[in-house]
C-alpha cells in the first residue's frame, strides 16, 4: 500500500528513514503465510510488506479484529503528529510528578501496569503501563480539545485511507483494525508520511536505553529497550520475534493474539491478527512466521 499524506496545514515528506538499506527484494519462491494455516486459533489472518511495495496477505484481509495492545503505537503516531503540530511536546509533563510525555510513550513514567498512582520515579524502571496511556489520552484531549478518537481518525487514520481502524475504548487496548489496514500503517512506519522522517528515527530509537523491566509474557530483560510508543527488539531473548530480525526491529503484541513489527535494516514488516488470547502457542509460532519470512526473501542493500 503506497500512501501520501499530509500533516493538517503542511506537506509531509515522504522519503523512508535514511537507515533502511533495502533497495530490492526478490520474488518470495514459496508463501510464508501458509504456517497460519496451522495455528490453533478460531480465526487469523496475516501478512507482510516492504519497502518496494511488494506485499501479500492471507486469511480474510478484512475482517475486523479487537487488536489490544496494538492500540498504543497507534495511539503514540497520533502522539506524534500533536507534538510535530505543536499542540504537545515531548517533554511536556503529564502522568505523575516529573513524568513527561516522552516517559509516558516510552513506559518509564513510574506508573504501574494498571495503578494511575506511580510505583517508582520517572526514568527509573521500565514499566509496562495501561495506565501511562491512559494519561497519554487525558494530555491529547486536553491539549487539542478533541477525543482521542477523534483526533487518530484526524491524525492518522483518514491521512493513511484506513477503512476499518478505530479507537473504541482505552487509549491503550480498546482499538479495532483488520490486516489491509495495519498493513497500511507498516508502509507508513516503513517510509514515512504523516510524520517528518526525523520523527520516526526519534520514535524507533530507545529512550532511557540502560532501563531494565519485564516484557509481558516474556519475562524480565536487561535493558528492556523501547522507543516512543514501540518496543524495540535489541538483543532480547526469548523475543517475539525471529532471531533472523535485526536489533533495530520495533513493533508491537496484543493480548488478544495480535501482532505487529517492522525491520527497518531489511526494509520489512509483518501483522498478524487472531481471535485468541496471547500464550505459548504465539511464543512458537509467531517467531516461526517472522523467520519463514524474512528466509524468503532476499534482500539486497
Amino acid at each position: 500500500m503506497s500512501v501520501q499524506g499530509t500533516e493538517r496545514g503542511r506537506t509531509r515528506g515522504s522519503e523512508a528513514p535514511g537507515r533502511v538499506r533495502t533497495v530490492t527484494s526478490s520474488p518470495i519462491q514459496s508463501d510464508p503465510l501458509e504456517l497460519i494455516d496451522s495455528w490453533p486459533v478460531p480465526n487469523c489472518a496475516a501478512g507482510w510488506t516492504n519497502i518496494t511495495g511488494n506485499l501479500s496477505k492471507r486469511g480474510d484481509a478484512e475482517k475486523v479484529f479487537p487488536i489490544a495492545s496494538l492500540t498504543k503505537p497507534l495511539v503514540a503516531l497520533a502522539i506524534l503528529v500533536a507534538v510535530e503540530e505543536g499542540s504537545l511536546g515531548l517533554d511536556t509533563h503529564a502522568g505523575p510528578p516529573g513524568s513527561t510525555i516522552r516517559h509516558l510513550l516510552a513506559h518509564a513514567s513510574g506508573l504501574g501496569p494498571e495503578d494511575s498512582n506511580p510505583v517508582a520515579a520517572p526514568g527509573s524502571r521500565r514499566i509496562y503501563s495501561n495506565s501511562g496511556y491512559e494519561a497519554l489520552g487525558h494530555a491529547l484531549e486536553t491539549a487539542t480539545d478533541m477525543s482521542v478518537s477523534t483526533y487518530f481518525d484526524e491524525a492518522v487514520s483518514q491521512p493513511l485511507g484506513l477503512r476499518a481502524t478505530k479507537i473504541l475504548g482505552s487509549p491503550a487496548h480498546g482499538a479495532v483494525s483488520t490486516v489491509t489496514d495495519l498493513l497500511g500503517v507498516v508502509a507508513e512506519l516503513l517510509a514515512p508520511t504523516i510524520l517528518a522522517p526525523e520523527t520516526m528515527s526519534a520514535a524507533t530509537t530507545v529512550q532511557f536505553s540502560e532501563l531494565d523491566g519485564v516484557l509481558p509474557g516474556y519475562g524480565r530483560q536487561s535493558p528492556n529497550q523501547w522507543g516512543l510508543g514501540f518496543e524495540i527488539r535489541g538483543n532480547k531473548h526469548p523475543h517475539w520475534t525471529a532471531a533472523t530480525n535485526s536489533p533495530a526491529t520495533f513493533g508491537h503484541f496484543g493480548r488478544s493474539g495480535t501482532m505487529i513489527w517492522i525491520d527497518p535494516s531489511l526494509g520489512v514488516g509483518c501483522v498478524a491478527l487472531t481471535d485468541r488470547e496471547f500464550g505459548p502457542w504465539a511464543v512458537e509460532s509467531w517467531p516461526a512466521l517472522g523467520a519463514a519470512i524474512i528466509e524468503n526473501s532476499t534482500f539486497v542493500a
